[in-house]
């Protein structure tokens, strides 16, 4: 008697098994990145967040003190402390967020080295973090110098709110491109560092644009800084209209450099991270 075969088994299935994604993987990594900073910059140093609120308020107690030992009154209105505010608080976030955007794939490059963290995750957690506390640090002082200094200032939000949106916006930009040539050309960083120096005088923090000769005003309007601090200053002086602002240049100038730092990103890196 003839003992059936075996039936065939059908052999098993070596095809690799796809995890199913993470829902909101990039925020949570992006928080993650957030939270490391955090504790990294501000948890270990004595003070913590308080001294992101009196470094600015330093600069500008020393610009005015000094500016009202020359002059009578200011070049706007009549409290220093006001006018010096709105010219170095938004020159403080665009320089806060366009430095620790460049740095931001060097800080985090130890966590690059895993699949799922990408330098856009570096990025935005940076952008993040440091724009949002700038933007606090802006609102706590100039607050404070509203309620306890006599500014007769009269707010127009909109205008407050969309210079510092056009500066995070154009902070964003140069950081990211500044990221990308950082990490092709390290020398990129002391030339950078050398070339804007001349800003913190260059961009009206102390100065009005309007008192200016024709010359250096041809000159100073290509500076996109110059816009935003005239901008943030029209919000605070009704009487002071800065008809030389041009938002649609300066979104020119941020979206310009963004697309430009985010194609060398996309392009090149592998090639920064592998150095």
């Amino acid at each position: 008697m003839s003992v059936p075969p075996a039936p065939a088994t059908a052999p098993p299935d070596l095809r690799p098994r796809h995890r199913p994604a993470r829902k909101f993987a990039t925020l949570r990594v992006v928080m993650a990145l957030i939270l490391r900073e955090m504790s990294s910059r501000y948890g270990r140093t004595p003070g913590g967040y308080l001294w992101g609120v009196l470094e600015p308020l330093a600069a500008i107690l020393v610009l005015s003190i000094g500016f009202s030992l020359i002059l009578r009154t200011p070049p706007l209105g009549t409290a220093f402390l006001l006018f010096y505010a709105t010219g170095f608080l938004p020159f403080n976030l665009f320089n806060t967020v366009s430095q620790m955007v460049a740095r931001s794939v060097t800080f985090s490059k130890p966590l690059l080295q895993y699949p799922a963290v990408t330098w856009i995750d570096a990025v935005l957690a940076r952008f993040l973090l440091n724009s949002l506390t700038s933007v606090l640090v802006t609102l706590l002082l100039l607050g404070g110098v509203l309620v306890l200094t006599e500014t007769r200032a009269v707010l127009d939000l909109a205008a407050i709110l969309s210079a510092m949106a056009l500066t995070m916006g154009l902070g964003l930009g140069v950081g990211v491109l500044n990221c990308a040539l950082m990490g092709l050309f390290p020398v990129w960083e002391l030339i950078w560092s050398v070339l804007t120096r001349p800003l913190f005088i260059a961009s009206g923090v102390f100065f009005l644009y309007d008192d200016m000769p024709a010359l250096a005003r041809e000159i100073l309007w290509y500076n996109p800084l110059i816009h935003l601090i005239g901008a943030m200053r029209s919000g605070f002086y009704p009487m002071y209209s800065a008809a030389y602002v041009s938002n649609l240049y300066v979104l020119a100038v941020a979206g310009g450099t963004l697309a430009l730092g985010l194609l060398l990103m996309g392009r090149y890196h592998r090639d920064i991270l592998n150095r």
